[in-house]
């Protein structure tokens, strides 16, 4: 047990410390895997109750416009009474 460091040594700690961060790193990464996809799983369950599906936004803005269409109707009614009177 000399105090001389032989190029085995170096190799060792080379590699010892390659393998902990490569290790470390492998952990973080699996640990953001497990949270993605427990975001993921979340999102799918609230997807729809926060957005309306498309067919119903098309019937409602169908019946949006029906409304519309009846006002336009009364008011360009109206405008032929006042102007024919007028």
């Amino acid at each position: 047990m000399g105090g001389k460091v032989t190029s085995q040594d170096y190799i060792n700690i080379i590699f010892g410390t390659a393998a902990t961060i490569i290790g470390w790193l492998g952990r973080e990464l699996w640990q953001a895997i497990k949270e993605l996809r427990a975001d993921l799983s979340k999102l799918r369950e609230e997807l729809p109750t926060r957005y309306v599906p498309k067919d119903e936004f098309q019937q409602f803005s169908g019946a949006i416009f029906k409304k519309l269409d009846r006002i336009e109707d009364k008011i360009d009614k109206k405008l032929d009474k006042e102007s024919y009177h007028g």
